[in-house]
């Protein structure tokens, strides 16, 4: 096995250079719904006038404001199970926000939508939740709005010529979701990447046995994933580690537990994540060796605090994550996979892959890193979007716009293309088809 263990130095300096989320973020109005028009104009101004301007210092003590950071689960915040049409999915978090009715109760949220939920109960920075909000809703949905699960009612989504039914976040494999999740299993071995594998929740709460100092922090989560790496390396012959969701996605299905479920106190400002928080959030009851696990249950636990405002997960904050990752475990940042058999995962040559544009070496040089991997994800987009959209020129459109400042601003080379002939060895990558299923 080969790893690109010299990219990793100067990745770690770039991400000091990292710039929030693009002005132009949302330059795509006539694209949106008109009853979304006045919350999208309201949420550009405040990236434009905060975010921009706003650089993440990590490891300062953000302070404690009860008030502030309270969040309800109470009244119209109440905890009330999906029925039996209502989607959930693979993301837990999404799923505690619908069960709260943060997100639409049913599990189909706009752009806003999502971009104010997460913002609202998490913390999450209006950089990164505006991109993964437009990201969902061209590549998982119609344009305005998609799934936190699958398939949703096509009486619910808007005319903007489908080809198909959007299959939401459940069925976004290699696009939005990726392999080795921390609970979730690989779908060429399951058969699906949204249920809970009860084996993978045993391990990732055995991490932090004693009940009375469990913390399950970014280290700890760091370790757990790289013993789920090199499991899935060993027992999924289909194992893909993509540029984009197993270099940038796959990274934050981990920092995201911490970052985003951990309980905030005046003694822990920081957040602390214990077992019981962790179960609720999870939809896990019981004890060790006979957990029960309710599908799509995720909860918000009662009395719980978020992120301190001036303190939000910005793209900066969780590049910073990612380096520390990288830092401990280089095989994360390998692109390739299983060739078709366990123990066979071979790396892509980078060159190749890029017409020359970066290497090994160049990667470690300025913003290299993050150029490449958000530059893979536009670069794949007009397959994907072929056969999800008649004219795919309007989705195109508005994911460029989530991409080109961003380049622009970090001051990315020119990528004319990515020879994707060099995933032909990975059948994780050639055998997945459009409806996102093997």
């Amino acid at each position: 096995m080969k790893y690109s263990k010299t990219i990793l130095g100067a990745f770690a300096l770039s991400i000091t250079n990292v710039v929030a989320f693009p002005r132009l973020m949302f330059d795509i109005a006539e694209n949106i719904a008109e009853r979304e028009a006045l919350p999208v104009a309201e949420i550009t101004a405040a990236i434009r006038k905060n975010v921009l301007e706003k650089r993440q210092v990590t490891g300062t003590d953000p302070g404690f404001n009860a008030a502030e950071q309270y969040i309800s689960t109470t009244g119209a915040n109440a905890f009330v199970p999906p029925g039996s049409s209502d989607l959930r999915g693979p993301c837990p978090g999404l799923n505690a926000l619908a069960n709260h009715n943060y997100l639409p109760h049913n599990g189909l949220g706009t752009i806003t939508d999502f971009i104010q939920a997460t913002n609202t109960v998490y913390g999450m920075g209006l950089d990164l939740a505006s991109f993964l909000a437009v990201y969902g809703a061209v590549m998982d949905g119609d344009l305005t709005s998609w799934s936190i699960g699958g398939p949703p009612p096509t009486s619910l989504l808007g005319s903007v010529g489908l080809l198909g039914t959007p299959q939401g976040i459940s069925g976004s494999h290699n696009k939005y979701e990726s392999d080795n999740s921390p609970t979730r299993g690989d779908l060429y071995q399951y058969g699906n990447d949204y249920l809970l594998v009860m084996s993978q929740w045993e391990q990732l709460f055995a991490t932090q046995p004693d009940a009375a100092t469990a913390n399950y922090t970014i280290p700890i989560l760091e370790s757990f994933r790289n013993s789920r790496f090199q499991q899935q390396i060993a027992n999924n012959p289909y194992f893909f580690n993509g540029p984009f969701t197993g270099v940038a996605v796959q990274p934050a299905a981990y920092s995201f537990i911490y970052r985003f479920m951990a309980n905030h106190t005046a003694e822990y400002p920081e957040g602390i994540l214990d077992q019981t928080v962790l179960q609720s959030f999870f939809a896990i009851s019981g004890d060790s060796g006979s957990f029960t696990y309710q599908q799509g249950w995720e909860r918000i636990p009662d009395n719980w605090y978020r992120r301190a405002t001036d303190d939000e997960y910005t793209i900066p904050y969780l590049s910073s994550d990612t380096v520390s990752a990288a830092l401990e475990y280089p095989e994360f940042l390998d692109v390739g996979g299983n060739t078709g058999t366990v123990n066979t995962f071979t790396g892509v040559n980078l060159e190749n892959l890029t017409g020359g544009v970066y290497n090994t070496q160049s990667l470690t040089e300025g913003n290299n890193l993050m150029c490449f991997a958000f530059q893979a994800a536009q670069q794949g987009a007009p397959d994907i979007l072929k056969g999800l959209f008649a004219d795919t020129a309007t989705a195109l459109g508005q994911l460029n716009a989530a991409f080109s400042t961003v380049f622009t601003e970090l001051g990315c080379p020119q990528l004319q293309s990515i020879d994707e002939s060099q995933f032909s060895q990975y059948p994780g990558y050639t055998q997945l088809q459009s409806d996102g299923q093997y």
